[in-house]
């Protein structure tokens, strides 16, 4: 085999495969421990959205350095980082977990741009996209398994917690390390003088680019749901009669896998803003949502009917809007806005936690989710606002 299925690149899906189990198994394992302790749900979330906030802040950085020293150089220094993690869940307690879910974030913000950006420049053009499609399935299928197995864990008691951790930081080590790719993604990058700066000003196109703020929004409210599901399902799951929250990660990470393959040829790539596409999709989310909520009293079908439609609608948002800014930005800095819309995505995951604990504090979790379906609903009716603008200047750009 060649291209994209080669053994190197095989070897780098695996890696990528080792490096999430981890966080397949943390995002069950740390609420469970969390309220063991005694941690209020305002602390889990803060906690489970450390990751992904620190992943956001440092990903800028994080091309930087990959550019200027290579994919392989960095990621072997990272996966020293991302192992010390690892242990440091092992023996430490909610203090701990604050500090290595932030070395977690640090890791896979520089683990992601490594691999990504080498799998780009090692690859041709023809292969770039499988490719990427591949690091993104091998990055979800842990997601398949791991809740099961975290829970399995819980139930067995937290020295096989241990063993697993530990053995995960080793054989990710030692992926990590022999890993090869291409000789041209060493190249060093020039120093362009007010880089910085560009950078900065960057940042004003979220508000003054229309399709990057339509985009972002709606990528922003659709993350924060994910975010509470995947921070405190495990917590809610307890509650219901008949619910699992490993049955219910898996479900929705399987459908998401299916999902990409499945529907990848109804995914708009014309460049042009499928208002009913996107409303649709946002109504799946919506659905979804209220599904998880209403499953305290309609019992675990509607929990997994959730689960399954979660899937969906994760699988569906992220690409088509990616797809759609990949023809609206300037050619200019798209990768730089590329990058903030990401960034978005991250930071949304980040505040599901953040802001969600202190709702299911205050309330309950039901509540929460249901507030998590509003988010949804009011989505709908965004994405169809200024539809003809966006029409019409996509038009305009490619006539």
């Amino acid at each position: 085999m060649r291209g994209a299925m080669s053994w190197p690149f095989l070897r780098l899906y695996m890696l990528v495969f080792l490096y999430f189990s981890a966080n397949s198994i943390l995002n069950v394992i740390i609420p469970l421990q969390g309220e063991t302790l005694g941690a209020s749900n305002t602390t889990i979330g803060m906690i489970m959205g450390a990751y992904l906030f620190t992943t956001m802040f440092f990903r800028p950085w994080a091309g930087y350095m990959i550019q200027k020293h290579g994919p392989i150089n960095v990621l072997r220094i990272i996966l020293i980082i991302n192992g010390l993690a690892l242990i440091l869940y092992t023996f430490t307690e909610l203090g701990g977990f604050l500090v290595a879910r932030m070395l977690q974030g640090v890791s896979t913000a520089f683990f992601s741009m490594a691999l990504q950006i080498g799998i780009i420049d090692a690859l041709p053009e023809k292969d770039r996209s499988q490719g990427i499609s591949l690091y993104s399935l091998f990055s979800y299928i842990p997601g398949i398994i791991g809740p099961m197995l975290a829970l399995g864990i819980w139930q067995g008691g937290m020295d096989y917690f241990t063993v697993v951790m530990i053995a995960i930081a080793i054989f990710t080590g030692l992926f990590g390390y022999s890993a090869k790719m291409d000789k041209k993604e060493t190249q060093p990058a020039a120093n362009h003088a007010g880089q910085g700066a560009r950078m900065l000003q960057s940042f004003s196109q979220l508000v003054k680019n229309p399709f990057l703020f339509k985009c972002s929004v709606l990528m922003l409210v659709a993350s924060i749901v994910f975010g509470a599901i995947t921070t405190f399902i495990p917590l809610y799951a307890a509650q219901l009669k008949s619910g699992n929250a490993g049955i219910y990660l898996m479900l929705q990470a399987g459908t998401v896998v299916f999902a990409r393959f499945a529907l990848r040829k109804k995914i708009p790539s014309d460049g042009k803003w499928h208002s009913s596409f996107i409303m649709g999709t946002m109504l799946i989310l919506a659905v979804a949502a209220q599904c998880v909520s209403f499953s305290i009293i309609g019992g675990a079908i509607f929990f997994y009917v959730g689960a399954i439609l979660m899937g969906i609608a994760q699988a569906l948002l992220y690409p088509t809007l990616t797809t759609y800014l990949t023809f609206v930005l300037p050619e200019m800095n798209r990768n730089v806005l590329l990058g903030l819309f990401i960034a978005m995505a991250d930071l949304g995951v980040s505040l599901g936690g953040v802001i969600m604990g202190p709702v299911a504090d205050l309330s309950s979790y039901s509540f929460m989710y249901m507030i998590c379906a509003g988010l949804g609903a009011a989505m709908i009716l965004f994405a169809y606002d200024r539809r003809k603008i966006f029409v019409e200047g996509i038009s305009k750009k490619h006539s």
